[in-house]
């Protein structure tokens, strides 16, 4: 049975490897805040506005998630435009205040942790410089006002430096496998963003290759990746994928409901020269506040490197246990994680009272079930249950289907 809808064909055998290498289930991101759900699950999926047309030999969609696989580019800089409207209400900066908040609980409480740092991404348009040089040697740095957040992971050392606060944070990896799982914690890069979605591909999705495009000064292929389950708030996803190194250059994904990007990340500049060797040197600066991560044990990064608890991967339509007492159920885009936070859920205006109880309750609709009430949040992409007894239902679905797990769990 085929999963994929190509323009081109595909054999039976070339199917189940292809099903082989992508059958993993997406992974969720568990919030602190219900604003942090929206924020952490940058990693799920990206409309592409492509600027021209290059006329490039016939690819399949197989073929071209296979040249993804392969890229194996070694030396490169460039730069990415990141932008994202998952829709939240205006708050003020309230939310990135919360966003970093709940990511930085579980960090050492320095404004350079990437983990708490990287969150801004979450919201609003950014620029991030990139340079790799092999396993060993990466730079990621956020461009801000009058500022800069850089990352930089060189050998066994991460190295995290916020010019705003003037604080350093400073990681000591086993090998440098754990220091550039440290280093990559937020997906930053439409490389990065094309395979955590590509994790999603299985039968409950529709893959082909649509188009040309050109991202950046590069020629590419447009490949356009759909659920086919219409409770999935995941529109379309693009990945523009250069023809040559089979790198993807731009990642875009729109939702079910319409209306511009929710995330669109795309090189600006690229470039596969090897960057200069200084490019990723650290001195600590002056007068600056050193943090170092007691996250490691015998020199080994503990965990995955990513912020959250992300969930195993599914079986076959039966419920997977997660870290942390998370399950996930479902399988595919429809897929549901759900937690217990082992206390009373959002409260409500007269529980909280004043101004902040009614303010809670415009965010989010009341609903009921068979599993009592609860409050429904909603981004345009991201959408979270939490029952008055405390449950925690979240997905890329609608709230019909969070409630219906409710019901059933």
């Amino acid at each position: 049975m085929a999963p994929y809808e190509s323009d081109d064909s595909t054999s039976a055998g070339e199917t189940d490897d292809l099903r082989a290498g992508r059958r993993k289930a997406a992974r969720y991101v568990v919030p602190v805040a219900v604003v942090g759900v929206a924020a952490a699950t940058i990693g799920l999926v990206p409309a592409l506005a492509d600027s021209g047309d290059p006329n490039l030999p016939k690819i399949s969609a197989q073929q071209l998630i296979e040249k993804i696989a392969k890229s194996d580019v070694q030396q490169m800089s460039g730069t990415v435009k990141i932008s994202t409207d998952l829709g939240l209400p205006d708050l003020g900066g309230l939310e990135s205040s919360l966003t970093s908040g709940a990511t930085r609980g579980s960090g050492d409480g320095s404004s350079a942790d990437p983990s708490a740092k990287l969150t801004e991404l979450a919201t609003g348009t950014h620029t991030v410089r990139v340079a790799a040089d092999g396993p060993d040697r990466q730079k990621l740095s956020l461009l801000e006002n009058a500022a800069e957040y850089s990352l930089i992971h060189n050998g066994k050392d991460v190295w995290g430096y916020d010019s705003r606060s003037n604080s350093v944070y400073h990681s000591t990896g086993h090998d440098s496998t754990d220091a550039r799982k440290k280093q990559e914690q937020a997906p930053a890069t439409p490389d990065q963003l094309a395979k955590e979605a590509l994790k999603a591909v299985d039968g409950t999705t529709s893959v082909s290759v649509q188009g040309t495009a050109q991202v950046a000064g590069r020629d590419a292929y447009r490949l356009v990746i759909k659920p086919k389950d219409t409770g999935s708030t995941v529109g379309q996803i693009t990945v523009a994928v250069d023809a040559k190194t089979g790198l993807p250059l731009k990642f875009t994904l729109t939702p079910a409901s319409g209306g511009a990007a929710v995330i669109d990340a795309g090189f600006t500049q690229i470039s596969f020269a090897r960057p200069a060797a200084s490019t990723f040197d650290f001195k600590t600066p002056k007068g600056a506040k050193v943090t170092e991560d007691k996250g490691h044990e015998n020199g080994a990064l503990k965990g995955d490197g990513r912020h959250g608890a992300p969930g195993k991967d599914l079986g076959k339509g039966m419920p997977g246990k997660g870290p942390d007492g998370m399950n996930v159920i479902g399988e595919g885009w429809d897929s549901i994680a759900t937690f217990d936070t082992g206390g009373k859920g959002v409260p409500s205006g007269s529980d909280a009272g004043g101004q902040f109880g009614g303010f809670l309750d415009s965010l989010g609709d009341k609903v009921t079930g068979t599993f009592g009430s609860g409050t429904v949040f909603k981004t345009r992409l991201i959408n979270a249950l939490i029952t008055d007894d405390g449950k925690v239902y979240v997905g890329a679905v609608d709230k019909d289907a969070l409630v219906k797990a409710a019901n059933a769990g």
